[in-house]
């Protein structure tokens, strides 16, 4: 057996023994979200999922690998609603509506942005392309599982093979141009959506007409087909919208065709919260400390969150990295609190609420038993200034930690830092490389 070879089988061995043992964190403080704080608990997983979750008392098999945790805080891995992590290049500019351009096409998995966003806690993220067309294309859900490849990562396909994810949209300037074919106004842009969704609509109904006959089938379009999934429900619109009156428009759409919608961003949400919450529609925001760079974002409020929340809406928080750096989203839930946001509101925020955004609650979210081991170990509070991931796990896999130095370097920046080179499934050959030596 070669030496690579040999490398390789301990470190799929050490993998699997990982995921089949079961792991108990013992005397934590743990907040599942779903559910009261736990002072002195016991976290139990197993194959990937939450076994056990308890007080003191709470029962751990025999064999488990016992893990005393006393003094950290444990929490559910972070879900970012909104991110760029990967070199994410979605729609060019050959029109202004690329519904058929997918983001997982561009994806570099060994960015070094991907291991920051393990390193500040993010355990799921909605891979977005960008904001400057009315329809940029296909997002891509990842979990941060180690691997660099897209069967890896992903979180599971749609019938058509395409990857799970939704469908990325944006109104207000961003989309917007001073000539064709992209539109000059906001009502040309609505236009120009309207007539694409009612195109989608007819190749629709041709579909469904000729049912199993492929004579009767209209010609593949894979740009149609895509807005069908959205039709049906299978993609969740995640649109980009700040100003007030355009976040209007995006409900009105959303009633008109009938798709799911997310609202992203939302800088004037404060001023249409009742509205929002009426509608039934979530809401995936951002706090900046400093904001500025387009005039549509000038009423941006840190009450955001908490006007949202008064209302009754869903309220999830995103990155939008490297708007904000993926290493400090957990300043999100901070800043939101500040603003009049409850604790609670803002932990769920960071997690469960991301989750329903994305419609991946019955996997992640929160800690509890049957949900995916994705959590995380802090230094203190969460929504203290001076805590620290220490440790990100992935379903039962650790995926970053903080104690080495070479993952270290991906949370508090330094010379190698921003090289997509690192790669953790690579660290743990060499390491068994190192062993076998």
């Amino acid at each position: 057996m070669t030496r690579l070879l040999y490398a390789l089988t301990l470190v799929a061995l050490s993998s699997l023994q990982a995921q089949e043992q079961a792991q108990a964190f013992i005397g934590a403080r743990i907040i599942p979200v779903e559910g009261p704080e736990i002072l002195d608990g016991v976290l139990v997983v197993q194959g990937g999922k939450v076994l056990a979750l308890g007080g003191p008392d709470t029962a751990i098999p025999a064999g488990a690998q016992r893990r005393e945790a006393r003094g950290k805080v444990i929490m559910p891995g972070l879900v970012d609603s909104h991110s760029h992590v990967g070199s994410a290049e979605g729609a060019d500019s050959s029109a202004p509506i690329q519904p058929e351009v997918r983001v997982s096409d561009s994806l570099n998995l060994r960015s070094a942005s991907i291991m920051r966003a393990r390193a500040g806690g993010i355990t799921t993220v909605n891979v977005m392309p960008g904001s400057g067309h009315l329809l940029s294309g296909q997002t891509m859900y990842l979990k941060l599982r180690e691997g660099t490849t897209l069967d890896v990562l992903a979180m599971g396909r749609l019938p058509n093979g395409s990857y799970l994810g939704g469908m990325k949209m944006a109104n207000g300037t961003n989309p917007r141009r001073p000539s064709g074919p992209f539109p000059g106004t906001r009502a040309k842009s609505v236009a120009l959506v309207r007539e694409q969704f009612v195109k989608a609509q007819e190749y629709q109904r041709k579909l469904k007409e000729a049912g199993d006959d492929p004579k009767k089938r209209p010609a593949r379009d894979l740009a149609m087909e895509a807005l069908v999934e959205v039709l049906e429900g299978k993609r969740v619109v995640h649109h980009h919208t700040h100003r007030h009156d355009d976040i209007l428009t995006v409900l009105r759409l959303q009633q008109e065709f009938g798709f799911k919608v997310v609202l992203h961003h939302v800088s004037d949400a404060w001023m249409v919260a009742d509205e929002i919450a009426k509608s039934g529609v979530g809401s995936s925001i951002i706090f900046i400390d400093s904001p500025g760079g387009k005039l549509e974002t000038k009423d941006l409020r840190l009450t955001n969150g908490a006007a949202l929340e008064r209302a009754g809406a869903l309220v999830g928080f995103h990155t939008d990295d490297g708007v904000t750096d993926s290493r400090w989203f957990l300043r999100m839930a901070g800043l939101a609190v500040r603003g009049g946001m409850s604790r609670q509101g803002a932990l769920e925020a960071l997690t469960l609420s991301g989750a329903k955004l994305l419609d991946l609650q019955s996997r992640i979210g929160s800690l509890k038993p049957g949900k995916d081991a994705d959590f995380l170990l802090l230094s203190a509070d969460p929504l203290s200034v001076y805590a620290h991931v220490e440790e990100t796990w992935v379903e039962g896999a650790k995926v970053y930690d903080r104690a080495d130095p070479r993952q270290r370097l991906y949370a508090v920046g330094g010379l190698g830092a921003s090289h997509d080179t690192y790669d953790l499934s690579r660290l743990l050959e060499e390491e068994a490389m190192e062993t076998y030596e």
